[in-house]
């Protein structure tokens, strides 16, 4: 028997009203005070303040020496960091939310993010060019500008903005506090993990947590371009499948034959019959029976063979037969047996001159 919860997990009928995220006053502000506090690591780590020498002072402390049983677990928990594993968890996630609510912005608001991500802290990261604790080579330099590319974290940044936008995703209120405070404990986690580690120093983590909420306070801006993107993926699917579709044929009764479409064919004067007039025929008759009868006059001879090209023409099978000396014009059509039947005809008595 199914219940609410497995309920939830189909397709909805229709896509739901989501409210999407505007560029509110608050949001402003945050974005303007994060903005602030990334400027301000950075210079303090270019003019090598007290926050560079507490990147020393924590790397020479060495925390994975001091608690070396949290080592192997921490190994496994900074993975929650990493770009490839948690973009490729959060995106079958969000797949399955476009797929549910017939809409591709989840897909796309995770790809904006990453792309901002990318540009905003990879630029960074080259431009300034600082070297990780284990490979530093003078104490209490801020090591700039000497080839590296840890500054600002990338694993904290990345942890920020992958599990982040889920709370940024999230329909309902209740869903997007539970959210916000779980991408915040899983982003503080990392960051300090990778302190604990070594492999960063702590103004790197404090520039990657700041880094990864600007781009989860400026996705808001990019929501008209998401939907532009949207409209025209899905108008270019539709105009696929219309495409793909099967011309429609006459309508076919079951089990009956298809009916045969054969080409139209203009008729020609060649296809006419050749019809040839009366007077023709009778003439050639009235020459035969003259010619024949020696003395019979032009107007019974052409009477009667009018009468036999008649009937010639309508009955093929019949045969004419002339008589001969002074019954020659008066020629007689024999009569015919009717189609069908073996009785052979009559033949008609001589009648006497």
């Amino acid at each position: 028997m199914r219940t609410d919860i497995f309920a939830r997990l189909d397709r909805e009928p229709e896509p739901p009203k989501i409210e999407i995220p505007r560029m509110s006053r608050t949001r402003l502000a945050l974005f303007g005070g994060t903005l602030a506090f990334y400027a301000a690591i950075v210079v303090a780590v270019l003019i090598s303040s007290w926050l560079v020498l507490l990147d020393w002072k924590v790397m020479l402390f060495r925390p994975y020496q001091q608690w070396p049983d949290l080592h192997a677990f921490l190994d496994y928990y900074v993975v929650l960091g990493q770009r490839g594993p948690t973009a490729v968890m959060v995106a079958a996630w969000l797949g399955w939310r476009s797929w549910r609510q017939h809409t591709l912005r989840p897909l796309l608001a995770l790809g904006a993010a990453l792309l901002l991500l990318n540009a905003t802290v990879g630029s960074v990261k080259l431009g300034l060019g600082r070297l990780g604790p284990h490979y530093a080579t003078q104490i209490g330099s801020p090591e700039l500008f000497a080839g590296g590319d840890i500054f600002p974290s990338g694993h904290t940044a990345n942890a920020v903005v992958t599990w982040g936008i889920l709370a940024y995703l999230a329909t309902t209120p209740r869903a997007r506090r539970y959210l916000s405070a779980l991408s915040a404990v899983v982003a503080l986690g990392v960051g300090l993990t990778t302190v604990y580690i070594g492999t960063h120093w702590l103004s790197d983590v404090l520039l990657g947590w700041a880094a990864g909420l600007l781009v989860l306070l400026a996705l808001p801006w990019c929501e008209p371009l998401i939907g532009r993107t949207e409209a025209f993926i899905l108008s270019l699917r539709d105009q696929l499948r219309a495409r793909s579709l099967p011309v429609p044929s006459l309508p076919v009764a079951s089990g009956g034959p298809r009916p045969a479409v054969y080409p139209q064919r203009l008729r020609s004067e060649e296809d006419e019959p050749v019809r040839r007039p009366l007077g023709a025929s009778a003439g050639a008759g009235t020459g035969t029976g003259t010619a024949t009868g020696g003395g019979t006059s032009a107007g019974a001879g052409g009477a009667t063979s009018t009468a036999t090209a008649q009937l010639t023409q309508a009955r093929p099978h019949a045969v004419t037969r002339s008589g001969h000396g002074s019954h020659g014009a008066h020629s007689t059509p024999s009569p015919v047996a009717p189609p069908g039947s073996r009785r052979p005809p009559r033949s008609r008595p001589a009648s006497g001159s």
